[in-house]
């Protein structure tokens, strides 16, 4: 049973992850936890605050919560009747990287599906807060589907590595198995000036190879010093449909996250974007 969280701001962004997972997800026997984290709207309006008790505010807030989850559900439902599939709502007075973080643990989740933007909608953004923060500080492979893409299923998927990363070997399968269903070919892209590996190298590249035995998998050595410019290259001549990436102290993901510069990967991705993640983080 493939256990899946998928936090909503019930925006437009939002209800189009949803949309793609249940199409992702259709032949796996999935429990979906659609899931609003509603503390931040308590505090929204001053003026409500400075006239409201905050018990009352909370009520109305929650209330409204509880009837737009409900309508998510009943849409979920006209989209995909899938009797493989289950769904949970969760609503929650609290911030949602605390309330996400949470549910991954208790719900044994094995990925999040959400959108890379929010009601907000900030173009000139890759992703918005939420998911940034996500990708960033819960340890659960996360799944950022962008603005207005329409489902397509995942046949050719681009994974960039250095091969110095631990791979979880569960988080190999999940990806495994979450693609063999759609013949997926993923090509493992090594960016370097150098054609050699390490034995080290060497020893990562035969586990994920292992790991991902049930997809055809091709291995490429990209000759290029900026990492940035050889996945835009690759993404511009091929046609992927998904990118995949493991975040982990001193990967490529983890800087590019951290320095707050995602935007030099790409100002509008606009296919999914897989994160694995490979490390604990203290929430912030």
């Amino acid at each position: 049973m493939r256990n899946i969280l998928i936090p909503t701001d019930f925006s437009e962004n939002a209800m189009n992850a949803i949309r793609y997972s249940l199409e992702l997800f259709k032949y796996e026997k999935s429990v979906f936890y659609i899931m609003h984290a509603y503390q931040d709207e308590i505090y929204a309006d001053d003026d409500l605050l400075n006239s409201e008790p905050l018990s009352e505010i909370t009520k109305i807030v929650s209330e409204k919560c509880d009837e737009q989850l409900k309508s998510t559900l009943k849409e979920i439902k006209k989209i995909s009747p899938n009797p493989r599939h289950q769904y949970e709502c969760i609503s929650s007075n609290n911030i949602l990287i605390e309330e996400a973080d949470t549910i991954v643990v208790e719900k044994n989740i094995d990925i999040i599906v959400m959108g890379t933007r929010g009601k907000t909608n900030d173009r000139k953004l890759t992703f918005g807060s939420q998911t940034l923060q996500i990708l960033k500080y819960v340890q659960c492979p996360v799944l950022a589907v962008p603005e207005n893409y329409s489902y397509i299923s995942p046949k050719q998927i681009l994974f960039p590595t250095n091969y110095l990363i631990p791979y979880k070997r569960r988080e190999l399968k999940l990806f495994c198995d979450m693609v063999s269903p759609y013949r997926a070919i993923i090509d493992v892209m090594y960016v370097s000036i150098s054609n050699k590996l390490s034995m080290r190298q060497k020893d990562n590249q035969a586990f994920m190879k292992e790991a991902l035995c049930k997809n055809e998998i091709n291995f490429k050595i990209i000759n290029n010093k900026n990492v940035i410019e050889a996945i835009h290259n690759y993404l511009d001549e091929h046609p992927i449909d998904m990118l995949v990436m493991v975040n982990t102290r001193r990967s490529f993901l983890e800087d590019i996250l951290y320095q707050s510069n995602i935007d030099k990967l790409s100002l509008e991705l606009k296919i999914p974007f897989l994160a694995m993640q490979n490390i604990k983080r203290d929430l912030v």
